[in-house]
Order: C-alpha cells, then structure tokens, then sequence
C-alpha cells in the first residue's frame, strides 16, 4: 500500500480532473444560457478554472523534485498530468474560439455535445479514482471503455453537427465556418479525454 506522501500523487491526478469537470460544467452553462455580452467575463472565470488546474499541476511537479520514491514511474505520472491539464485548457479553447468567432447565438447541437463533454469528464474523474488500486481494481477497464465509448458518441455528433451547419440555408457563410471551428473544438475536447485515458491504459498496463 503506498504511503501517504505517495497517496499524494493519486490525490493530485483526480483535484486536476475536477478542475476539467468544473470547466466541462461551467461551458454547458454558458451555452444553456447563452449571452455573448457576457463572454469576456465568462472567459475570465473559465481561465481561472484553468489556473487552478495549472498550481494543482505545479504541485505536482514540486512534489516529483523533492520525492525521491514515486509510486509510479516519473514520466508516467508527467504524461497523466499533462494529459489531465490538456483536457481543461481544450474547454477553454472552446470558449475562446467563440469569443474570436464572434457568435451570437447557440445552436442546439452544441449544448448536445457540451452535455457528452461532461459525461467524459466525469468518467475520467471516475477511472482516476479508481487508479490508486489500479492493480486490484476489477472496474477500471470499464471506466476507460465508457470514456472511449463516449468520445465515439461525441465523434458522430460532432459529424452530424457540422453537416448541419452547412445545409442550414438560415445561417451566413460566415457564421458555417465560425461554427464548424467551434464544433470541431469541442470534438477535440473529446479527444484529449480518450487521450487521457489511453496515457492511464498504458501505465496500467506498463505496471501488472
């Protein structure tokens, strides 16, 4: 069983991912209830989630200077928490490229995906409290297979959306390539939650 010093690594791996929750939440209530008056403000607090996420991180690093025994190999604990710190800084980018888009309006496809930006976020939080015992655990595997199973969900959608962009005869030009950027963002979002994941698959399977 790893000591309390070690513990701390597991501790710091799951505080990231809720900063990751907390951002994937915080985007879906930005788009439930949309004004784009108040997304400079938004982004703000956004970037402050993101901050939070970036000291939980330099934690981590800090504590890898002064720890000479690590409970698991020392790039592999650096590839999990960039992974982890990649998701967070993905929402961001959503919100930010809204803001550079310059869009009015929400179309009812992204609250969708929003809402499967969340579910992965929460079963990345899910498998990194499971990875403290990844050794014993008889359900971490399933936890990764969900988030694989909803970042393929959250493929079709983002497919489906950003068609429906472009036969959308109501929308300008403009606005299409704002939002097809947009959608392809968040499906990027998505991706780097399967990318955390597969980082976590690998240092379990690099450790049994």
């Amino acid at each position: 069983m790893a000591n309390k010093k070690q513990d701390r690594y597991y501790e710091i791996f799951i505080e990231m991912c809720i900063f990751s929750c907390d951002a994937a939440k915080f985007l879906r209530e930005i788009l439930g209830n949309y004004d784009s008056e108040n997304l400079e403000a938004d982004m703000e607090k956004m970037h402050s989630i993101e901050h939070d996420g970036d000291v939980s991180r330099h934690s981590m690093t800090k504590l890898l200077a002064k720890e000479f025994i690590t409970p698991i190999e020392r790039e592999d604990i650096m590839a999990m928490s960039e992974a982890i710190d990649t998701v967070t800084d993905k929402i961001e980018d959503v919100l930010q490229k809204m803001y550079m888009y310059n869009i009015k309006t929400v179309r009812k496809d992204a609250i969708l995906v929003a809402d499967v930006v969340i579910k992965c976020t929460e079963a990345l939080k899910d498998a990194l409290e499971e990875f403290r015992n990844f050794k014993k655990s008889k359900v971490i595997n399933d936890k990764i297979i969900e988030i694989n199973r909803l970042e393929e969900v959250g493929d079709k959608m983002y497919i489906e959306a950003t068609r429906s962009v472009f036969t959308d005869t109501a929308i300008t030009p403009l606005e299409a390539f704002a939002w097809s950027h947009v959608f392809h963002y968040m499906e990027d979002v998505l991706d780097a939650c399967e990318d955390a994941a597969d980082v976590i698959e690998g240092v379990i399977m690099k450790n049994t």
